[in-house]
């Protein structure tokens, strides 16, 4: 029984590792003609180091800027977050900004309100925008890539 048992497992994880090769393989071929999920994707995968990716924060960036120079406004908030960390980019608010600039023209509410743009704050008690920035630019690369890999192509 417990050789049968072996067996099976190891069927699963053959079949499991295939369909994972599967997939990267899909969206990689996706990604290269232009896709700009699949490129995020592709760059979500190397961010959190995904579907048998190895972390690369350089290659993860290379990805979404791709996917963020094709106006994809999460991959644009991501790029952001990059430049604000220096994560697999040289670090650079003012290339930060510059990304958060685009998505808000978007009416992205993340990047409106971390340039300090959103209505529901004006008027309200003072808030420190700088703290919010490094704290969003944490989460961001994390969070979005794992709405990146929800997304089907």
């Amino acid at each position: 029984m417990k050789v049968l048992k072996t067996l099976i497992m190891i069927c699963l994880f053959m079949f499991s590792f295939s369909s994972i090769a599967d997939i990267v393989t899909e969206t990689k071929q996706q990604a290269e003609q232009g896709n700009a999920l699949a490129q995020a994707q592709m760059g979500a995968m190397y961010q959190l180091g995904r579907n048998g990716v190895e972390k690369d924060a350089q290659q993860s960036a290379a990805w979404m800027l791709k996917a963020a120079n094709q106006g994809l406004v999460e991959a644009q908030v991501f790029m952001a977050a990059l430049y604000d960390r220096g994560l697999g980019v040289k670090q650079s608010v003012k290339v930060a900004t510059q990304w958060y600039e685009k998505a808000a023209a978007q009416k992205h509410g993340t990047a409106l309100a971390i340039l300090g743009r959103n209505e529901v704050a004006k008027g309200s008690i003072a808030f420190d925008y700088k703290t919010m920035r490094l704290r969003a630019a944490k989460q961001i690369p994390v969070e979005y890539s794992k709405r990146f890999l929800r997304q089907k192509l």
